[in-house]
């Protein structure tokens, strides 16, 4: 039962619990069989935790599904799955129903379908505790409370009667992880439990894992495409692609030594909180194949630049996961593992292709590369990519967020407030100034621009390739948001629709962009983010505040003013699945803006070929639809829509959150290029802040409709302020095993506030690490006194670009009346 100490994984528990060999999943498709999972071998000891990771569509969730025997009818199941010696395979329903949630518990990724919507949360946890065990209703009523509470769960006796929609995210996955843990489960599979979650929610859940293990001693399944997630969790790992088991070994082996270059690209395009600002990533050029269509020989070599003819003859056996050691199915991975293919070299070759990069109509890269009008090549001069954590010295091997912890008080004079975005910053001491980038290329003569009357602007160096704001020549300002308010009525569902409250979504903030510049907004979903996106992009008047674009205060403008200005402003869409109209051609998709603001059908001809080019796509693939592009490839296309007007200032609404590693990694090589050669600027809306570490020059945090830090992101990251600021970096997992391990958590208790009821005072205090640690006096200023942004004294630095010395302001601002000291202040 709960409470058992479980064994240590790899010394007395040798015997597996979990044993899976040679699986295999064919589903019945249209086109053929549908070979989801070819060959994959497994074994899990009590205590140990596995991570599948790989791209979407490697088979990782269909070989999950296998296990518990919850595939659809009709689908072919080989192979073998023991359970403590048991054969799963080939038991009826019955048989497999006394298993589920008994001897394997299962988290799936989306915890609002797999929880009952017409049943309370404690019913559901009941009715899984009496179907295994012989329990009344009242003692299973008191075990599921106990789940509850064990799993974070706050006032678990009031929220046992709760539904699941009167849950938050987080606290839904915490109510599938009790349910999967109520019966002790030898094992528990877990389907990507944090991936729709904020990165504090994603730490508090994997911290629950945690717990769920050492109570019950079960092995743990972790299925994530997250890296980093696996790096800080998991005892061993594989590694899937096409269905195919392609690599394996302990956690340290494929992150230190991996010796497939599947491997070795996934670890070289993930975005690194720890990793060098501005650095080009290594995208893995392509997609992966069809399913059921597979090629001849290894299914990665049209994508792999190390590939040689054996690798398109013949395919390499699977990885097995039940052989001691390391593992790898690659015709070359003697070489990398020996030296004499350097790891570092493998994707040496792809990394300083750039988005003018053409893509054939399955994704791979071809040999001719074809530049946009007006396109300088892809940067040569750019500091090599890590494609894959490093060793580490001793030196090394302390905590990867070692800065100050932010709970020692201060309390810097206040003044006035700063937009964020608005004052230069300067870099943090250890970062690398990037070199000057080199000027875009100017357009050929005869290319016309869709904007004649666009008045040009010099581009500013160091701004577009992420240095410090203020360090070049003044850049003007594109966008500036003061005192922005939007709040939204609360009512009560009657006839009537009474008042009841007010639903504070966003306010006060202030927001600065100059040319050049990327900006990004950060926080947990609910916290504004999204709704001051639509605020500034609806170009009305508004409740309170301004919005001043390009220098015109949008509440003087009309109708026509609104649609002038819409040319310099677009919006780049989270899901671009959704944001294309699947009934048009990609053709008539870059078209539409371009009719709509009446271009001559001539340059629109012109102009539609010009766009795909630009971002990597072939000019014949105009007659395209979006269906039969990649994820990749679309959001490419919807990037190529927002620019057909040759815009000044983009918004990115979360703009490769929906993609693989991989595929990301492509994307935001492509906007970096982009913003370089166009003079573009960015808001950037992101809840990945390895992704904000890697594109933004500057960077605003937010919760609860404030703004309550900013400044420059090397300097935020590097020496956070807010506590708020500290826990949301400290749970961004890092792709380095040994660095995670050592890393020290501030783990944020509870869920964002209600917009609705925001706490008196300080906003953040009912949640802040800090506040239970301070003493009376300064707990009734936090409970009483709103924080303003004040400006951060900076510690001692080498002086350089930017440098506003020891104890100076550089931009860099937080409302905390309790700010953490600057690093050697």
């Amino acid at each position: 039962m709960i409470g058992q100490e479980p064994p240590t994984p790899g010394t007395a528990a040798t015997v597996p619990v979990l044993q899976v060999t040679d699986l295999h999943v064919t589903y019945p498709g249209e086109t053929g069989p549908v070979h989801a999972v070819r060959g994959l071998s497994y074994a899990v000891r009590p205590g140990e935790v596995l991570g599948i990771v790989g791209e979407s569509g490697a088979g990782k969730s269909a070989a999950a599904q296998a296990v518990l025997g919850l595939l659809p009818d009709g689908t072919e199941v080989r192979g073998s799955v023991e359970l403590d010696g048991r054969e799963l395979l080939g038991l009826d329903d019955a048989a497999l129903s006394e298993i589920r949630g008994n001897g394997i518990g299962m988290v799936f990724q989306d915890p609002l379908s797999a929880l009952t919507p017409v049943y309370s949360v404690g019913n559901q946890l009941v009715e899984a505790l009496r179907v295994h065990q012989d329990l009344s209703r009242k003692a299973a009523r008191t075990r599921a409370v106990e789940l509850l509470d064990l799993v974070g769960i706050p006032d678990p006796h009031r929220r046992a009667d709760a539904f699941p929609h009167e849950f938050s995210g987080g606290m839904r996955q915490r109510a599938v992880i009790a349910m999967a843990i109520a019966n002790d489960p030898r094992v528990i599979v877990a389907d990507e439990p944090t991936t729709a979650l904020d990165v504090t929610i994603q730490a508090q859940i994997l911290d629950v894992l945690k717990t769920a293990r050492e109570v019950t001693g079960a092995a743990i399944v972790l299925i994530t495409h997250d890296l980093g997630v696996v790096a800080g969790f998991a005892d061993r790992v594989q590694v899937m692609y096409a269905g195919r088991p392609v690599e394996y070994g302990t956690v340290d082996e494929i992150y230190y030594r991996p010796r497939m270059p599947y491997t070795i690209g996934l670890l070289g395009a993930t975005p690194r909180l720890d990793g060098p600002a501005g650095a080009p990533l290594v995208p893995i050029h392509g997609a992966p194949p069809s399913l059921s269509a597979l090629p001849p020989g290894c299914p990665f070599a049209p994508r792999c630049p190390v590939a040689v003819d054996r690798c398109r003859e013949t395919e390499p056996a699977p990885a097995r996961g039940t052989d001691a050691g390391h593992t790898v199915a690659c015709h070359r991975g003697a070489e990398i593992a020996d030296g004499s293919l350097p790891r570092a070299g493998i994707f040496g070759a792809v990394r300083g292709e750039g988005a003018g990069e053409r893509e054939s109509d399955t994704g791979v890269p071809s040999p001719a590369r074809t530049h946009a009008a007006g396109a300088q090549p892809a940067r040569t001069d750019s500091a090599p990519t890590e494609l894959a954590p490093t060793e580490p010295t001793p030196a090394d091997s302390a905590p990867a967020d070692s800065a100050p912890t932010g709970l020692e008080p201060a309390d810097p004079a206040p003044t006035n407030s700063a937009p964020a975005g608005s004052a230069p910053t300067d870099s943090a001491p250890t970062t690398p100034a990037p070199p000057t980038p080199a000027p875009p290329a100017p357009a050929p003569a005869n290319r016309p621009s869709t904007r004649p009357n666009r008045t040009a602007s010099t581009p500013q160096q160091g701004v577009t390739q992420g240095w410090p704001a203020g360090t070049g020549p003044a850049a003007p300002t594109l966008l500036q948001v003061t005192a922005l308010t939007k709040h939204f009525p609360q009512t009560r569902r009657t006839l009537l629709k009474r008042p009841t409250g007010t639903i504070r979504a966003v306010d006060g903030i202030d927001l600065a962009i100059r040319e050049g510049e990327t900006l990004a907004l950060v926080g947990e979903s609910g916290c504004g983010k999204t709704t001051t996106l639509l605020e500034i992009m609806d170009l009305a008047a508004g409740q309170a505040g301004t919005v001043r674009l390009f220098g015109q205060d949008v509440r003087e403008l009309d109708r026509a003013g609104r649609k002038r200005l819409r040319r310099d402003l677009q919006i780049v869409f989270q899901d671009p699945t959704a944001a294309l109209d699947p009934r048009m051609p990609v053709g008539d998709i870059l078209a539409e803006p371009l009719r709509t603001h009446r271009v001559p059908r001539d340059r629109i001809a012109a102009r539609v070929p010009e766009l795909l080019e630009l971002v990597g796509l072939a000019a014949d693939d105009a007659g395209r639809y979006p269906r039969e592009f990649s994820g990749g490839q679309r959001q490419r296309i919807a990037i190529a829509r927002a620019l057909a007007l040759e815009p000044r200032l983009l918004v990115l609404d979360e703009p490769v959150s929906a993609l693989d590693v991989s595929v990301q990694a492509g994307v935001l090589n492509l906007l970096d290029e982009l913003k370089a050669r166009l003079r573009l600027s960015y808001l950037l809306v992101a809840h990945d802040l390895s992704v904000v570490r890697h594109s933004a020059d500057r960077v605003a945090v937010m919760y609860l409709g404030r703004i309550v830090e900013s400044g420059g992101t090397a300097e935020v990251f590097a020496a956070p302020s807010h506590p708020y600021t500290r826990a949301l970096l400290s749970a961004v997992p890092l792709p380095d095993p040994r660095k995670e391990r050592a890393r020290t958590r501030v783990l944020l208790s509870g869920d964002l506030p209600s917009p609705a009821d925001v706490p008196s005072g300080c906003r953040f205090r009912s949640r802040c690490p800090l506040y239970a640690t301070l003493g009376a006096p300064e707990q009734r200023r936090c409970r009483e006194d709103d924080p303003l942004l004040r400006p951060v004294p900076t510690g001692p630095r080498t002086a350089g670009p930017g440098t506003a010395g020891h104890h100076g302001t550089d931009g860099h601002t937080s409302a905390c009346h309790h700010p953490a000291p600057p690093p050697g202040g």
